[in-house]
């Protein structure tokens, strides 16, 4: 049975930083792609930033530069750390895992969060100016 928990999330002022982490059970995520996704209240859930099994991170556009992606293959945990954070990052922000995929599949722009298969709960970050 995969679990996928994340941790980390809270209020904070504009331009202070956070940290999220992903705890996953039931699959190694150093061989899944592994997505951080995020949703506002009447937005569509978007892609903040992956992770494919060679370790590279790809990141959605309004977060590159300030969000990095890392995983530890110890842990079996995947995090999320959001520098220089904007009132537009306020949302829920939930971690998500595809299985046992290539790297070139995970990486393609095509991906969406309808294919991943495993969510977990979601964590509320809010960023006030």
């Amino acid at each position: 049975q995969v679990q996928l928990v994340e941790s980390g999330g809270g209020s904070v002022q504009a331009g202070g930083s956070l940290r999220l982490s992903c705890a996953a059970s039931g699959l190694t995520v150093s061989a899944s792609c592994m997505g951080w996704f995020r949703q506002a209240p009447g937005k569509e859930r978007e892609v903040v930033a992956k992770m494919d099994t060679y370790g590279t991170g790809v990141y959605g556009e309004s977060v590159k530069g300030r969000f990095t992606i890392s995983r530890d293959n110890a842990k079996n945990t995947v995090d999320l750390q959001m520098n220089n954070l904007k009132s537009e990052d306020t949302a829920m922000y939930s971690c998500a895992a595809i299985r046992g995929t290539s790297s070139s599949y995970c990486r393609s722009p095509d991906r969406r969060a309808g294919d991943y298969s495993y969510w977990g709960q979601g964590t509320q970050v809010t960023v006030s100016e």
